[in-house]
């Protein structure tokens, strides 16, 4: 991966748009992470399912898509695959909102990683792309999840049962969100924040 794809920089992490070339690693991680991510995520584990995935995150206008890459000890550019983040449900005009999702693989849960991670999306997102709002909604037994976004600084906002048909069930969920005007824009501590073009390829 060529460090000049990179939407964003920080000390430890990067952010860029999903490509057919990462499937087999990130389909590799997902099968390695199922313990941890079920019952609350259910991400692509094998290669037809990762080119769907991937293909509505770069050919949807309402979908934005990131892979966090781990930065640490490796070439710039060559880091394997921490997470990923995606917006959905992006609304434009006076709303100007999306709805966030994500995941991290197990052999980068616990580091720190994730949360630098979302800091580089929030602020691409309340940059480039032009949004003002983010929200996660998130069942309220996840607490890792939840524990990920209250340290981004969100504020939980309500709970809506039955929201989401997750695992074979309607599942409640607590509203988490946060603007742009909760967000310092200068760039995190020993963060390099690059030219992000135009958004998500």
């Amino acid at each position: 991966m060529s460090e000049n794809a990179y939407l964003a920089e920080g000390a430890r992490t990067a952010i860029r748009p999903f490509t057919p070339a990462d499937a087999e690693e990130f389909t590799t991680r997902a099968k390695e992470s199922h313990g941890m991510h079920h019952p609350w995520l259910f991400p692509p584990d094998d290669v037809p399912a990762y080119a769907a995935y991937a293909g509505r995150l770069t050919e949807d206008a309402t979908k934005a898509g990131f892979l966090v890459d781990d930065r640490n000890g490796t070439v710039a550019g060559s880091g394997p695959i921490a997470g990923f983040i995606n917006i959905n449900n992006i609304v434009g005009g006076a709303f100007r909102c999306g709805a966030l999702g994500y995941g991290a693989f197990a052999h980068a849960a616990g580091r720190g990683l994730m949360s630098e991670g979302l800091d580089l999306v929030m602020r691409h997102a309340f940059g480039p792309l032009g949004l003002h709002r983010l929200e996660a909604n998130i069942q309220p037994a996840n607490a890792g999840s939840i524990a990920l976004v209250r340290r981004a600084g969100f504020r939980l906002e309500g709970f809506s049962p039955d929201f989401l048909f997750i695992d074979g069930a309607w599942r409640d969920h607590e509203r988490w969100a946060i603007t742009a005007e909760m967000v310092r824009q200068d760039p995190p501590r020993g963060a390099d924040t690059m030219a992000p073009g135009s958004g998500p390829a």
